[in-house]
């Protein structure tokens, strides 16, 4: 007798501890966006949008008891909200969503001190990095933080952030800012920390691109999911286009499960993982996918009503003059900047080699959609040129692969009677140039066109060493393979995507060099039988 009741004791206690391991599961769900740059209305196919992202969010607060909202940084620079804000349309846009927190980007540095201060003071939620310094900046001091612990119902949530050590050359950080490359080692100390006050729920937001991510999620034990940006980098499982599979499930350097997403960029999709731990705070379950914010889902009205507000300013502001010109700048009607050189290929092109100080500029002729007449120029004439929110892409690229480019932008060429290039083979790869001139002939086969090409040095043109290394800058669009450029995407050197938005510089080199007056140079030319 006395056996069967000590079995059947045995049995209830396994099964008291059965149900009180069930219980001490955890649900979490994690909602991201990345790399923002100021596009909260949607995009010209209707898709995306915070107002889109808003009522995204609300649906999926209403279905789960724990979740997070946070972003990986860059909501600043790319539209003419952040020209007209400061930043504090983000401010508003993100407090009246509800973001939980945020990483701090390299564009958060573009304008100063000053302007992020303020941004910080105005959100609702923490701006987080752990390899920044500003203890020494007089206005930053004490608003950036490397780390916070949420509760989340019930439960402590450790979320630590990091921003590219290389903002310090990518953007303008005041002196005082010190980025640290220990990325390994700086987040594994917070970890530390965290788990000395007895957090093992954390979560690494970051704004270093996802091979970093990689890296440092590999290098580092005690961190669960990475949630990042920079990179602009697409997970999906179901989406074509994207790099990966969401999420990218990694090893930690304990040898446990470490979860890694991004969400692309500028409110097209908003992330979404949903991650189970158990007591020890180990993951034992997860999924997730990119969700796009189709134009199909009804905006949340209020956040519509905000925005509509804030745009309201930059109507106005697209009639601000920019500058003047004292020619028309054509080359879109008809298509010329598609198949010859063409002024306004000249003046976009010299205007990315200033900005950025390369040997080489780039522009594909499918980018420039509109002329501008003589006289006044406008912001608005500017964008309606430049209308697809491009960002400038640097990098460095040998002289045999920058060949290979040129021959893909003449590709297409076809002749007429008179042997000269003919708008029926007029396309969107052929390549306005700055800093360099190229001749080709188009009788020859596909890629053997190009008869010669040569690079500006003191000077002085000197014909491209296929050995040498150049540096080149593009718009994103160019460099990430579109126009197919696959050789810019597969064989770029130390690209850098996410610089200034085209449409900015451009803008400012009118207002630096007004009035413009272009002029054709002899940068391309067709030598039939060459």
């Amino acid at each position: 007798m006395f056996h069967k009741f000590f079995s059947i004791l045995v049995l209830l206690v396994l099964l008291v501890g059965i149900a009180s391991a069930q219980d001490d599961s955890y649900a979490l769900t994690i909602m991201h966006t990345n790399d923002v740059h100021g596009h909260h209305e949607p995009q010209r196919d209707g898709n995306g949008g915070a107002a889109r992202q808003a009522t995204v969010v609300s649906q999926i607060r209403d279905e789960v008891d724990n979740h997070l909202l946070l972003d990986g940084g860059d909501r600043f620079t790319g539209t003419l909200f952040h020209v007209q804000y400061r930043r504090q349309d983000s401010v508003q846009i993100m407090n009246a969503i509800g973001y939980d927190a945020m990483a701090l980007g390299n564009h958060e540095f573009d304008d100063g001190s000053e302007v992020l201060a303020n941004f910080i003071k105005g959100i609702n939620f923490p701006a987080l990095s752990a390899n920044t310094d500003v203890s020494d900046d007089p206005l930053l001091a004490g608003l950036v933080e490397p780390s916070v612990i949420l509760d989340v119902g019930g439960d402590k949530i450790g979320i630590i952030g990091l921003t590219t050590p290389e903002t310090a050359i990518l953007a303008k950080p005041s002196e005082y800012i010190v980025f640290h490359y220990d990325l390994i080692n700086i987040t594994q100390g917070e970890v530390d920390k965290m788990v000395a006050e007895g957090v093992n729920k954390i979560i690494l937001l970051t704004h270093i691109g996802y091979g970093a991510d990689v890296e440092v999620a590999q290098g580092v034990s005690g961190v669960d999911v990475v949630v990042g940006g920079h990179t602009n980098t697409f997970l999906s499982n179901v989406y074509t286009g994207a790099r990966g599979e969401y999420p990218t499930v990694l090893e930690s350097a304990s040898g446990e499960p470490v979860l890694v997403v991004q969400a692309s960029t500028k409110t097209i999709y908003l992330g979404r993982l949903d991650v189970e731990f158990d007591g020890a705070g180990l993951l034992t379950d997860w999924d997730g996918d990119a969700i796009l914010l189709s134009r199909y889902i009804s905006p949340d009205p209020d956040i519509s009503d905000l925005i509509a507000g804030l745009a309201e300013p930059i109507n106005e502001l697209r009639a601000m003059p920019v500058g003047e010109s004292a020619i028309e700048l054509t080359g879109t009607n008809p298509r010329l900047c598609r198949i010859q050189e063409c002024l306004l290929g000249n003046v976009i092109a010299d205007a990315i080699l200033d900005s950025t100080g390369v040997d080489i500029a780039l522009q594909n002729g499918g980018g420039i959609r509109a002329d501008i007449d003589a006289g006044e120029v406008t912001l608005g004439e500017v964008l309606t040129v430049l209308p697809f929110g491009n960002l400038i892409s640097t990098f460095e690229l040998t002289g045999a692969d920058l060949l290979v480019a040129l021959e893909n932008s003449v590709s297409r060429i076809v002749l007429d009677e008179n042997n000269n290039p003919s708008l029926d083979g007029a396309s969107g790869r052929f390549m306005q140039v700055a800093g360099m001139r190229y001749t080709f002939d188009a009788t020859q086969e596909v890629g053997s066109r190009i008869v010669s090409a040569d690079v500006m040095q003191d000077g002085e043109y000197v014909a491209v060493d296929p050995d040498a290394v150049y540096r080149v800058a593009t718009n994103d669009f160019i460099r990430a393979g579109g126009d197919a450029y696959a050789g810019l995407a597969a064989n770029a050197i130390n690209p850098y995507d996410q610089g200034s938005p085209l449409d900015q510089v451009v803008a400012e080199y009118i207002t630096a060099n007004s009035p413009i007056s272009a002029s054709l140079e002899g940068r391309i030319t067709h030598q039939a039988g060459g």
